[in-house]
C-alpha cells in the first residue's frame, strides 16, 4: 500500500500563534528606532521564513537590518515563551483531525516558516513530537512558497507526491504545494482569507477541523 502523507503548516494552522508573533515583532521593530508594523501587516507574513517577513514589512530597509531585526524578534519569541506571555494554543479540534488522519492510514509532517526549536518546542509543549514523521523548517530548507519542504518531506517520510496533501491557512502553504505539484486543503480559521486560498489554487477549503480527514482523503480518492 502506498504511504500517505498529510503535511501540515503550523502557525495559523495547528497552533494559535499570531499574538507571540505580532509582539516579538513589536520589540523587534522598537530594539531599533521603528515603529512597528500593524497587527494586520504581521499576520499577512506569518508562514515566511523569518527575514523574508520581515524584509515584507520593511521592504525599504536594507538586509543587515532586516536581520538585524528578526534577531532581536527570536530573541523576544524565546524570551515570551520561557515566560509563558504568549501561548500557542491548538486550535479547537487538532488532536481528533490528527487520529482521524492516522486511523485512515496517513503519516502527517510539519513544514512551517518557524525555526526547528521554536517547532519542537511548541510541539514538546502540546505533547505532539511523537505524532509527525518529518519535520521541515526555514532554517534548514529553503522556506515557502520553495517547494523545497515538501521535497524533503517526501524524501524522508518515503511518501511520494500523488500521495501528499499540504494542509495550510495561507497562500504561502498553497503556493508551496502548487510548486511542488501535490495537492492542498486550505484552512480557513488561519491568517489569509479563505477565498484567497482558493485564488491561490488550493484543492479544498474546510472551515472547522471536523471536515479535514474526509477532505484530504478525498482528494487522493481522486486519484
Amino acid at each position: 500500500m502506498a504511504l500517505k502523507l498529510a503535511l501540515f503548516d503550523c502557525d495559523g494552522t495547528l497552533v494559535d500563534s499570531q499574538h507571540a508573533i505580532i509582539a516579538a515583532m513589536e520589540v523587534g521593530f522598537t530594539a531599533h528606532g521603528l515603529v512597528p508594523p500593524p497587527a494586520r501587516d504581521v499576520r499577512r507574513v506569518v508562514g515566511l521564513e523569518l527575514v523574508e517577513a520581515v524584509a515584507r514589512l520593511a521592504p525599504a530597509l536594507g538586509l543587515d537590518a532586516h536581520e538585524a531585526i528578526s534577531e532581536a524578534y527570536k530573541q523576544a519569541f524565546y524570551r515570551n515563551r520561557l515566560a509563558g506571555t504568549h501561548p500557542e494554543p491548538l486550535f479547537e479540534g487538532t488532536v481528533a483531525a490528527l487520529d482521524a488522519l492516522e486511523a485512515a492510514g496517513f503519516v502527517l509532517g510539519v513544514a512551517t516558516g518557524k525555526s526547528r526549536r521554536g517547532l519542537d518546542a511548541t510541539l514538546l509543549h502540546h505533547g505532539l513530537t511523537a505524532r509527525f514523521v518529518t519535520l521541515q523548517t526555514s532554517d534548514r530548507v529553503a522556506g515557502k512558497p520553495s517547494p523545497d519542504m515538501v521535497y524533503a518531506a517526501l524524501a524522508e517520510s518515503g511518501a511520494d507526491a500523488a500521495n501528499t496533501v499540504v494542509i495550510g491557512d495561507t497562500s504561502f502553504d498553497i503556493m508551496m504545494a502548487r510548486n511542488a505539484r501535490v495537492r492542498s486543503v486550505g484552512v480557513s480559521w488561519g491568517y489569509h482569507e479563505g477565498a484567497e486560498l482558493l485564488a491561490a489554487g488550493a484543492d479544498r477549503l474546510v472551515h472547522d477541523y471536523a471536515a479535514l480527514p474526509d477532505a484530504v482523503a478525498g482528494l487522493l480518492h481522486k486519484g
